[in-house]
């Protein structure tokens, strides 16, 4: 029977260790009376989590749907130090407040996927347990080598090329590992560049006296672009809170050869076959939406997809931006550019260079900043494929 659940709760998973692990938990949960304790870590690093993070929050939801409890953990402190996996340097460190202000809608998006029945879901912060004081941090530090950690991929590449890796950087996989001892975890699940850390959390545990837990590891899903990890850093991500028509548009942008892994780790099902690729990239768009909003928005950002980009029309519901005029009688529309879709001016002034404004259907001229206010009043501003407004003076 335990056999059987964990090769059911493996199924899309690119590990589980070690080999029989998850079946064993299983076993002694349901000797005990108990759910198995889930675990994820997840860095507010960003204020958005997007659909890299809900292919582990898939998983984490299967696990719920069979009866276990998710421990989603809100790295606030770990965040203070920078996860170094995958990474060539040293991250930069972000400020209490923006870590704050980004932890404080998490729990909220990742909710999009997850059950948040108390009795499925406990969130955590690990501010909680790891400010502690220099005696624990050291009793910590002694439970791993320096040449156990330099194992680790990425330290291990730099190390090689005489590259600097910090003392900070080091300590953060024993955190990680740490946040297992302190929810006493059973199983915990990662992306497949966080392997070294979740077993490294398996020897932490042992060191303080308690089960080791079970890992599972999960593909990482490529951005829209087709190529690198989803991220927010790198433009390519499309969030679980995105506007179902911004759902659906960035869908519809990502390159035919990454539909099969979208369809595999997202919907769980193959690519349809013998139709084309822009239908199936419709199908595609259509479910990810109705996953994460509902059948009835999924018709209905298609439809507005449809009209915006196949009949060149606005949409039509279009939010408005009240704009300012300057004392020579003009709107500057890189101010109104930043105000209305929180991008930089100097990402606006970008972009009308580069002829990706349009306003009133016109497309706007390289340094074509300033325009006369009458010209701006009720007219339509596009930015982009998927932005739009309607500008009012005054």
């Amino acid at each position: 029977m335990a056999d059987e659940e964990a090769a059911v709760l493996e199924l899309g998973a690119v590990d589980s260790l070690p080999k029989g692990a998850l079946a064993a938990k299983l076993q002694i949960a349901r000797a005990e009376g108990r759910p198995l304790r889930v675990k994820l870590g997840i860095d507010p690093t960003a204020p958005d989590i997007h659909l890299g993070h809900a292919v582990v929050l898939g998983k984490l939801r299967e696990f719920q749907d069979a009866g276990h409890r998710v421990v989603l953990i809100v790295g606030d402190y770990t965040a203070l130090v920078g996860d170094p996996s995958g990474r060539s340097s040293l991250r930069p460190m972000l400020s209490k407040e923006e870590i704050e202000e980004n932890a404080a809608t998490f729990q909220e998006q990742a909710l999009k996927v997850l059950d948040g029945d108390p009795e499925r879901l406990e969130v955590r912060r690990n501010s909680e347990w790891l400010g502690m004081s220099l005696v624990e941090l050291l009793g910590l530090v002694r439970t791993a080598t320096v040449a156990q950690l330099l194992e680790r991929d990425d330290f291990a590449k730099r190390f090689s090329a005489n590259e600097p890796i910090s003392m900070l950087e080091l300590l953060y996989p024993l955190l990680q590992g740490y946040d297992s001892v302190a929810v006493k975890a059973d199983v915990e699940l990662g992306g497949t560049d966080q392997k070294f850390n979740l077993l490294l959390g398996r020897d932490i545990q042992r060191a303080y006296g308690q089960p080791e837990q079970a890992i599972m590891t999960m593909p990482i899903l490529v951005g829209t672009d087709g190529r690198r990890k989803m991220s927010k850093s790198l433009g390519n991500q499309i969030g679980v809170t995105d506007a179902a028509q911004e759902m659906y548009g960035k869908t519809m942008s990502i390159p035919d050869e990454a539909m099969e892994e979208y369809y595999g780790l997202l919907l769980h099902e193959t690519q349809p076959d013998q139709v084309q690729p822009r239908d199936a990239k419709r199908a595609l768009a259509r479910g990810i939406v109705a996953w994460l909003y509902s059948e009835a928005q999924a018709q209905t950002a298609e439809q507005e997809f449809d009209r915006v980009h196949i009949e060149h029309a606005a949409p039509e519901t279009l939010s408005d931006a009240r704009v300012r005029v300057g004392e020579d009688g003009t709107v500057h529309l890189p101010e109104a550019i930043a105000e209305a879709f929180g991008i930089s001016r100097s990402e606006a002034r970008r972009l009308i260079d580069q002829g990706g404004v349009t306003l009133g259907g016109a497309v706007l001229g390289k340094g074509e900043h300033d325009v006369p206010a009458a010209r701006a009043d009720g007219e339509v501003l596009k930015v982009g494929k998927r932005r739009f407004c309607r500008l009012h003076v005054g």
